[in-house]
């Protein structure tokens, strides 16, 4: 099978993770219990678990010209990403992440500085149509400008690329955004924040999906962390259980789903296999420390399939 293309859109950060029982509150010092810096974003995320999940990835992005960027341009390397889209600012520094990690349960809480990457226009994203319009797959984001990821919808939508557009950071957006989706890919508590409607369980999460098709998407396509995710649209709503395993950490769970159900679709698969592609990916990821370096390769998310639930 010949590998698919995607195109990402989003941003790089350095992820500095920090490991504690609880976070500290306002004044206070805690000492750690483990600190590590590694590559992170949504989108760098994202296109490292569709790299490895199968996808041949081409990443639009925006670096600083530094250490950081450095960083970067080795992960995207050792995984064949395509960075022939990746702008360079001498400017603006490539962004940051603090990531505190939960020693006790591998919860996660997260402040993302975009930096260079924030600054992306829907110009910039212009002189990437030609990577969009010859992807099967489309992704985006909400860690760039809005118009930026807005202007990437439309052109995978001018040329019939299927768009997956997770709206994450939730934040309120111009809701005509929707109506350029396929698939829309909120966590729990993104869906609540976007639709309004509290999600706690699989019946709520589907009143979430009603509130997503309102807006204009074809598919709600909402995770659920342990409890899978959650496929919704005008004809059918199919929930998915998540696969048991021992978590480490769950940061980048839901960037590695995104990554590998894009390479699911474009492969051509039916979406509710896709999704049992992408939840098996999710599940492994949160078996290892870190973001991209938890990121599994396509043997272990077969083996994980052929295990079953």
């Amino acid at each position: 099978m010949s590998r698919p293309r995607i195109a990402i859109l989003g941003i790089f950060v350095a992820d500095l993770a920090f490991r504690a029982r609880r976070l500290p509150v306002m004044g206070e010092t805690l000492l750690g219990q483990g600190f590590a810096m590694g590559p992170g974003g949504k989108g760098s995320n994202q296109s490292v678990a569709a790299a490895r999940a199968g996808g041949e990835v081409s990443f639009i992005a925006k670096l600083g010209r530094d250490s950081f960027g450095d960083i970067a341009l080795k992960t995207w390397a050792a995984d064949g990403i395509d960075t022939s889209q990746v702008l360079i600012s001498d400017e603006v520094p490539t962004g940051a992440a603090f990531i505190f990690v939960s020693s006790e349960t591998g919860d996660n809480a997260i402040i993302v500085e975009a930096g260079a990457a924030g600054t992306l226009t829907a110009e910039d994203v212009n002189l990437a149509e030609k990577a969009i319009s010859g992807a099967k797959v489309f992704v985006t984001q909400l860690e760039t400008a809005v118009a930026a990821s807005r202007r990437g919808l439309e052109l995978a939508r001018k040329h019939g690329v299927t768009t997956v557009f997770n709206p994450a950071p939730a934040a309120k957006i111009d809701t005509a955004i929707y109506g350029l989706c396929d698939y829309v890919t909120p966590n729990e508590t993104e869906a609540a924040e976007i639709t309004g409607i509290p999600v706690n369980t699989v019946d709520e999460a589907r009143k979430a999906g009603d509130g997503l098709l309102k807006l204009g998407a074809k598919n709600a396509l909402i995770t659920l962390g342990a409890n899978g995710a959650l496929l919704h649209n005008a004809t059918q709503s199919v929930h998915v259980p998540g696969y048991k395993v021992k978590v480490v950490e769950t940061t980048g769970a839901g960037d590695a789903f995104n990554g590998a159900f894009a390479v699911a679709i474009g492969e051509g698969r039916a979406p509710v296999d896709a999704m049992r592609f992408a939840c098996a990916c999710a599940a492994l990821s949160v078996t290892k420390a870190g973001t991209a370096p938890s990121m599994p390769v396509r043997a272990e998310i077969e083996a994980m399939m052929a295990q079953g639930l």
